[in-house]
């Protein structure tokens, strides 16, 4: 089961504004404005749309997890911060490619809600390098889920 709590702030406006999504205790929270700064994006992505994406994307990431994170857990280890692996800048490297797995399943949400509706040439154009873009993000999440899990990866090609 995935409980997610949302921490919202206030603008300037008084509007609520999203800002970290507290997990259910073995997943960290997600901070939403460093995954803006992460994945460069602009104020174009409204706060209800980001929020939605983020939640698909951790219960995506969750379900895809979840007999590792079991596994985890009945080995003594009650969060993912204290699963045993490597350091990388102070942080565990299981934290690092969880947040990128989120993350990128945001981002690939995110940008096939945002396609053109351009029918020119040029539109097409632009559809196809945001396909590869969306392809290239849900292979990136899928990467780091397998690392998470010690999984190997392989590339197949149709040649």
């Amino acid at each position: 089961m995935v409980s997610i709590a949302i921490n919202p702030t206030v603008d300037e406006a008084g509007i609520k504004t999203e800002q970290f999504i507290n997990n259910n205790g073995f997943w960290p929270g997600i901070d939403l404005q460093h995954y803006r700064d992460a994945m460069r994006q602009d104020g174009t992505l409204t706060p209800a749309r980001l929020l939605e994406a983020a939640q698909v994307a951790l219960n995506e990431t969750h379900d895809r997890l979840t007999e590792w994170r079991k596994k985890q857990q009945q080995a003594g280890y009650p969060s993912l911060v204290e699963v045993p692996a490597k350091q990388v800048g102070n942080e565990s490297s299981c934290l690092l490619l969880y947040r990128r797995a989120v993350y990128c399943l945001i981002q690939a949400t995110v940008t096939e809600r945002f396609r053109s509706v351009d029918a020119t040439a040029s539109g097409t154009k632009r559809a196809e390098a945001r396909e590869e873009t969306i392809d290239h993000l849900r292979r990136d999440a899928a990467w780091a889920i397998q690392d998470i899990q010690g999984f190997t990866r392989t590339t197949i090609e149709l040649i």
